[in-house]
């Protein structure tokens, strides 16, 4: 197989994998707290065999995330939580520890504050937040402060990564360096965040990396025609 081939080759498999990072930005572009995917391309270069000329190579390392604030969306519901700014919601999953924006919480049937698939919402100071079954109404003030009337309830946790955050699940992160609280939290009740993704420029990018890869099949099915003749060619001499 000829160098431009492999090089190509090694392309085509980059805009493969880009195209499904698109493709799922796209699909998570109204999941609440959904934070987009951008592909990270590494290029190698190398001489075959220790001889000749380098070929370079490019590959898919890795994958970055945009961290910015999505749209706000009014819901009016109590256990719906937003925050403004910096910061994430800490969850207890049977994995471990999760970040999280996503905040369409809700009470389980034990009156324990969990997400939709029942990983707990962790408090300020660590442990799970309980609301008690005669209370109806709750208030949540941006400090994450949990009351009802004049008794406070808990505290839901607003935390920073130290280091970096890998996404894992959708709208979940895992901290491997661990994470501290945010000193002056911004907590919005009866509000959700949003999916930060721009569907406009999603699509304008996934139609720009479909002709890149077409570009890159018609380059080796050329580059094969070529070598085919060329045998065929030498046979005959």
């Amino acid at each position: 197989m000829s160098n431009a081939i492999y090089a190509t080759l090694t392309r085509q498999d980059g805009l493969l994998r880009e195209m499904q990072v698109i493709a799922n930005n796209v699909a998570n572009s109204s999941t609440t707290g959904y934070k987009s995917n951008h592909a990270i391309f590494a290029e190698h270069i190398a001489a075959v065999n220790g001889e000749g000329d380098s070929v370079s190579m490019g590959s898919l390392s890795g994958h970055s995330h945009d961290l910015s604030q999505g749209a706000m969306k009014h819901t009016g519901g109590q256990f719906d939580l937003a925050i403004h700014g910096e910061g994430f919601f800490v969850l207890e999953t049977p994995a471990g520890e999760r970040l999280t924006r996503a905040g369409a919480f809700q009470l389980s049937a034990d009156g324990i504050l969990a997400d939709a698939f029942g990983n707990q919402v962790m408090g300020a100071g660590g442990g799970a937040i309980a609301i008690p079954e005669e209370v109806t109404r709750i208030s949540v003030a941006p400090d994450g402060t949990i009351s009802s009337g004049q008794e406070i309830l808990g505290q839901i946790g607003v935390v920073t990564a130290n280091g970096q955050i890998a996404q894992e699940g959708g709208t979940m992160f895992v901290a491997a360096e661990g994470y501290e609280q945010v000193e002056e939290p911004n907590v919005i009740q009866g509000a959700l965040e949003q999916s930060n993704v721009s569907s406009i420029l999603e699509i304008s990018r996934l139609i720009e990396v479909q002709r890149a890869y077409e570009a890159g099949q018609s380059l080796i099915e050329k580059e094969d025609e070529r070598i085919n003749q060329l045998i065929k060619t030498m046979r005959q001499l």
